[in-house]
């Protein structure tokens, strides 16, 4: 296989685990409180971040030693606290219903952008935002007489989530990938581990098995993650996130037993086809602006 070929099996193995991830999320966080579950999760995953962390050349002492410290921790608790919103949307709102909302991170993190990265957003991709907000609309469907304001949950984690991309973004001009993956892990797991012991609950045997497949598919899947990274630019890895939408929703409905409606697959093809269009346009601005640059220092 070709070095793309590999960095693009790794991406679609990665977002494949997530998935699984995601259906195991929404059978503890039923039977569990999600911050607990979430917790445990984020004790494994800091721990993960510690070994690379030691691995990484400089080892852990340069690792740790951040430009921009809290920034760093804001984005590692801005994550954590929105896992736990996502584990709980998908106990009470469905996996299906939720993923097709968190389809549309892409374009609040195109929205976010301009004020927090004073980056410039041309009437093309504000188009796509609002026909993928749009999509969002046919989703939940307001008008409906039974529309249900659990729907705002989602839409809550969708939003802090492409908060803490577009903090990522921010944080990647002052420190490196190894550092920001540290204060991720650790930074997360400290905060949750301040309240999250007053939601400790007796786990079943059973249900421990499942616990820890949780914390073994979030390490793997983040290590396939990062291989990935390293082997393609962000905007060929990003949409095939939305693969993870799609099986999340198979897993929904044949798993769970959850419904997809007419209206949740038409909006849901409308997000993705709105973000992927975003995704696309980041990344041929992104190559101009490399061709421009090299001329200018010349």
């Amino acid at each position: 296989m070709t070095f793309r070929t590999t960095g693009l099996l790794f991406a679609l193995l990665a977002v494949s685990i997530f998935a699984i991830q995601d259906g195991i999320s929404k059978h503890l966080g039923t039977a569990y409180p999600p911050i607990f579950v979430t917790m445990i999760r984020y004790w494994a995953f800091a721990g993960f971040a510690l070994f690379l962390a030691s691995r990484a050349t400089g080892g852990l002492k340069r690792t740790t030693v951040a430009n921009r410290p809290l920034l760093q921790i804001s984005r590692g608790v801005l994550l954590v606290a929105q896992i736990v919103i996502s584990v709980f949307s998908f106990s009470r709102v469905g996996l299906a219903q939720s993923h097709t909302i968190f389809a549309a991170a892409p374009l609040v993190v195109a929205c976010l952008s301009v004020p927090i990265l004073g980056e410039k957003v041309g009437w093309r991709r504000w188009t796509a935002i609002g026909v993928g907000f749009a999509g969002i609309l046919l989703i939940i469907n307001p008008l409906h007489a039974n529309f249900d304001l659990k729907i705002i949950i989602p839409m809550i984690s969708t939003t802090m989530f492409a908060l803490y991309s577009v903090l990522t973004r921010l944080g990647s001009r002052a420190d490196t990938s190894q550092t920001a993956f540290f204060y991720t892990g650790v930074a997360g797991a400290a905060a949750i581990s301040l309240i999250g012991p007053f939601y400790w609950t007796t786990i079943t045997f059973h249900d421990w098995f499942w616990m820890i497949i949780l914390c073994f598919t979030g390490m793997s899947g983040h290590y396939l993650l990062i291989r990935a990274y390293s082997m393609l630019d962000a905007v060929a890895v990003q949409p095939i996130f939305y693969v993870q939408t799609v099986l999340v929703c198979l897993i929904g409905v044949f798993v769970f037993e959850e419904v997809m409606t007419l209206n949740m697959i038409a909006g849901s093809v409308i997000v993705i086809g709105a973000g992927a269009f975003t995704l696309w346009r980041e990344s041929r601005l992104g190559r101009r602006q490399a061709e421009v640059e090299p001329v200018k220092t010349a």
